[in-house]
């Protein structure tokens, strides 16, 4: 099996990013966004997908975070697409649920060539400390949009929110790490009827 790995810079006059991913790694993360709330988020999805993830930043905010928890997510996006590759031999779909004390969350993934993203997340309050919680449908829509993949994102129950963003980012690990496996039987194949992803 070949590695599946991206490195990815974005460089605008609002941020400077680069992100790099190993789809087959064991979890290990380098976070280093500026926006702390966002790298606990990311550490998430990395011990969980088991994806070693590395992401450095530098961006304007002096304004707020939105440029830069914005271009994290298109830039990891890019490199997700990267590492995958062909898509031959993946199981293309993921699922999870993950509770925390009394929150759940739900998050499906499908790695289908077409951007997609359904987000059903209602936060109890605006801001988990000085994080604006609005700026999570900004990650994930610059995440699916450049990875190019398909993302329903359901809370079903919760009252803290940072337990239901933790839920998101825990479940979105475990689901990218299911549609990224390989599946032996589908060897050289795509898991698709229309013969392309």
């Amino acid at each position: 099996m070949t590695e599946r790995s991206a490195r990815v810079k974005r460089n605008t006059l609002e941020t400077q990013i680069e992100v790099s991913v190993a789809i087959d790694g064991s979890g290990e993360a380098a976070l280093a966004s500026g926006v702390p709330f966002l790298d606990h988020m990311l550490d998430q999805v990395a011990r969980h997908g088991l994806i070693d993830l590395e992401v450095k930043a530098s961006g304007d905010l002096h304004i707020d975070a939105h440029h830069t928890v914005e271009d994290i997510g298109i830039t990891l996006g890019q490199a997700l697409r990267q590492a995958v590759g062909d898509k031959q031999g993946i199981r293309r779909y993921g699922h999870a649920y993950v509770p925390l004390d009394e929150a759940l969350s739900r998050v499906v993934v499908d790695f289908s060539g077409r951007p997609g993203l359904e987000y059903h997340v209602d936060f109890p309050r605006a801001r988990i400390g000085e994080f604006d919680v609005d700026l999570l449908r900004e990650f994930f829509s610059g995440l699916v949009n450049h990875a190019q993949l398909t993302l329903h994102i359901d809370c079903l129950r919760g009252r803290n929110a940072h337990h239901i963003a933790e839920t998101i980012f825990k479940a979105l690990g475990r689901a990218l790490r299911m549609a990224l496996e390989h599946d032996p039987r589908m060897a050289g194949q795509l898991p698709s009827t229309k013969g392309s992803l």
